[in-house]
């Protein structure tokens, strides 16, 4: 990798959880790996360290910030855009990749997690799988992990696939499992939809147990296919800098 390669800032939400960081941690070490050389950095919008007014300012012009979030919500439209802002680092000088739904890496990263957690995906056509979001205010944001769950069920095969949400509107995973075994499924499995441990997925992973689900996928966490998706964005993201850096040298 090249030492004028911009840094992938990875922003991420950030949580009094400490399971949270060491899940990021775990995910930037699967980052490094598989691109030796690239400079990583992480910042948080709220609750762990560093922020992001602490570091942005700093790689302002020699960085990308990849936001670790699965759809482009309220987080993605205003929290970070607004602390980048605060931290002077807006208005191009630091580009913001897109973020990281929907991606077919995704769906092959829940199906790892699947797996670990005992579905033969032989037997797809028999299952019926609980795709477990946090949930959001913004009904686009809500709109396209249906469309990802839509998307799934078809690539796959799966007998039937629904969404459940943890917090804002429902259904909640009881009741999302309740009308998967109402089509006649043989099987259930809940698959978060979500990047680290925490509350949302404790709540999610209690209602499964409850429910008496046959299978409970662990989070995302750092599959490598969530590191693969996260280098496709800073990629993407990173031609700006590209383009000024042979402008400056031309100029030069």
């Amino acid at each position: 990798m090249a030492a004028t390669s911009p840094t992938l800032l990875l922003i991420a939400h950030g949580s009094r959880d400490p399971r949270h960081a060491a899940t990021v941690d775990a995910l930037v070490r699967e980052v490094r790996a598989q691109r030796p050389g690239l400079p990583v950095a992480t910042a948080y919008l709220d609750h762990c360290a560093p922020r992001i007014a602490q570091l942005a300012p700093r790689l302002a012009g020699r960085a990308v910030a990849v936001p670790l979030l699965l759809n482009r919500a309220f987080h993605a439209k205003h929290d970070i855009p607004a602390a980048l802002r605060s931290a002077g680092a807006g208005a191009g000088a630091l580009p913001v990749a897109d973020v990281l739904g929907p991606s077919p890496l995704l769906l092959d990263a829940l199906e790892r997690r699947l797996v670990e957690a005992g579905v033969d995906l032989a037997d797809a056509a028999d299952t019926g799988v609980v795709l477990a979001a946090a949930g959001s205010s913004d009904p686009a944001a809500d709109a396209a992990t249906r469309a990802l769950a839509a998307t799934w069920q078809r690539r796959r095969g799966w007998g039937a696939v629904t969404v459940a949400y943890a917090s804002a509107g429902g259904p909640r995973v009881p009741e999302a499992l309740a009308a998967l075994r109402a089509q006649g499924v043989t099987r259930t499995a809940v698959a978060p939809y979500l990047l680290a441990p925490g509350l949302l997925p404790d709540r999610i992973a209690e209602a499964a147990v409850e429910s008496a689900a046959d299978h409970l996928a662990p989070v995302l966490g750092a599959a490598p296919e969530l590191a693969r998706l996260l280098l496709e964005r800073y990629d993407a993201a990173r031609v700006p800098l590209a383009v000024a850096a042979t402008t400056a040298a031309t100029a030069a």
